[in-house]
C-alpha cells in the first residue's frame, strides 16, 4: 500500500470515527453532563473510554479474530442486560444529583473511574462489530497483507476521529459550564438522567421483546 493511498484511508478512518461519535448516544448524554459537572478533563476521559472501546472491536473485525467476535455476538443479550441495567441506575443517580457550583474550581474526580466506565459500558454492545466488518469491507479483500494494514490504519483514523470528537465536545462543553447558573445546572442532570434512563428502558425493551 503507497503512502497516498494509506493516508486516504487514515483519512477515511477519521471522517468515519467522527461520524460514529457525534450522534447523541447515551454515551454523548454522560460525557455532556461530566463536562457540566466536573469541568473538561472528565468529559474527556470519558469519551476516550469511548473511543478506546470502539478501536477494540474495530481490532478485533480487522484482525479477523471471528472466533472471538462470534462469541461477544452470542453474549450480545447478557451484554446488553449489563450494559441496559447500569444505565438505569446511572441515569436515576444523575437525575437526583444536586449540582455543584458552576464557578467553583471542578471536582476533577477520577478521569480514570470515567474512561473505565464509559470504556466498558461501549463494550456492553458487541454488535459494533458487525458494523467494523461491514466498514472494512470497503478497504479489501480478508486474507491479504495488504488489506489487514489498511483494516487497521482504518481503525486507527476511527479512533482518531472519535477522539476528536470527543475533545472538541467536552472543550466546548468545559467552556460553557461557567455560564451557567447552578439551577440551569440542576435541570441539566435532571434532562440528562431522564435522557439516559429513556435509553436504557429502550435497550432492555429490544432486548426482551424484540
Amino acid at each position: 500500500m503507497v503512502l497516498p493511498e494509506a493516508l486516504g484511508v487514515f483519512l477515511k478512518g477519521i471522517a468515519l470515527g467522527f461520524s460514529i461519535a457525534a450522534p447523541v448516544g447515551p454515551i454523548g448524554v454522560l460525557v455532556i453532563r461530566r463536562s457540566m459537572a466536573r469541568g473538561f478533563q472528565a468529559g474527556l476521559a470519558s469519551g476516550l473510554g469511548a473511543a478506546s472501546a470502539d478501536a477494540v472491536y474495530g481490532t478485533i473485525a480487522a484482525a479477523g479474530l471471528t472466533l472471538v467476535a462470534d462469541f461477544l455476538v452470542r453474549q450480545s443479550f447478557w451484554m446488553g442486560l449489563l450494559g441496559g441495567t447500569f444505565l438505569v441506575f446511572l441515569g436515576m443517580q444523575i437525575f437526583f444529583s444536586r449540582p455543584a457550583d458552576p464557578n467553583a474550581q471542578p471536582d476533577q474526580g477520577s478521569p480514570g473511574g470515567d474512561y473505565l466506565s464509559t470504556f466498558l459500558l461501549t463494550l456492553s454492545n458487541p454488535m459494533t462489530i458487525i458494523a467494523f466488518v461491514a466498514i472494512l469491507g470497503s478497504v479489501g479483500t480478508a486474507g491479504n497483507g495488504e488489506f489487514r494494514l489498511g483494516a487497521f490504519l482504518l481503525v486507527l483514523g476511527v479512533f482518531s476521529g472519535s477522539a476528536l470528537w470527543w475533545l472538541a465536545l467536552s472543550a466546548l462543553v468545559g467552556f460553557l459550564r461557567a455560564r451557567l447558573t447552578s439551577q440551569t445546572l440542576l435541570w441539566v442532570n435532571r434532562a440528562a438522567g431522564l435522557v439516559i434512563f429513556a435509553f436504557a428502558v429502550a435497550i432492555l425493551w429490544r432486548l426482551f421483546f424484540r
